[in-house]
């Protein structure tokens, strides 16, 4: 395994500091690795712009990397494109459901110009505990902007959401 494929290896291991049953690969926040005279340049993309998280994501993934044997580190902040919630993998909606959380669905596409709908966003989904589809929102908001609290109409289990971006 070369320099590259290492630091890669150690970064997609660190974990999200607010969804700690995701790695920031899982979460698809972690970009690139890459190696650049001899400095390890870790690229990441916030879920939401002014995600409080992403000091935290950057510390993490230093100290990962320099207790690792990586003398030199640099994390870079890509904004563009814009992170979606479609890029959480298979192995981190699968996660998780198992934590007790509604993994996003899949992003509407939109072309042209995104439309300001003033209204709560509507979704058809299904309880991560029971597997029921009657369930009921709460709030639209939850413990993070990222989240909106549900309830489930059949075990009345209360859970949070991940909000499709």
């Amino acid at each position: 395994m070369n320099v590259r494929e290492r630091a890669a290896a150690v970064a997609a291991q660190v974990r999200d500091p607010e969804m700690p049953m995701l790695t920031l690969a899982d979460l698809g926040v972690l970009r690139d690795v890459a190696v650049q005279d001899d400095v390890v340049v870790a690229s990441i993309t916030p879920t939401y712009s002014g995600c409080p998280a992403m000091a935290t994501m950057r510390d993490d993934l230093v100290h990962r990397l320099t207790d690792a044997g990586f003398a030199r580190v640099r994390v870079r902040v890509v904004l563009s494109p814009a992170w979606s919630s479609d890029w959480i993998t298979d192995a981190g909606r699968a996660a998780l459901r198992a934590a007790g959380l509604s993994p996003p669905v899949p992003a509407p596409a939109v072309t042209g110009p995104v439309p300001l709908t003033l209204g709560t966003t509507r979704r058809a989904l299904t309880c991560p505990r029971c597997g029921s589809g009657r369930t009921s929102r709460v709030s639209e908001f939850g413990a993070t902007a990222c989240k909106a609290l549900y309830r489930c109409d059949d075990c009345l289990e209360s859970f949070d959401h991940i909000k499709e971006i």
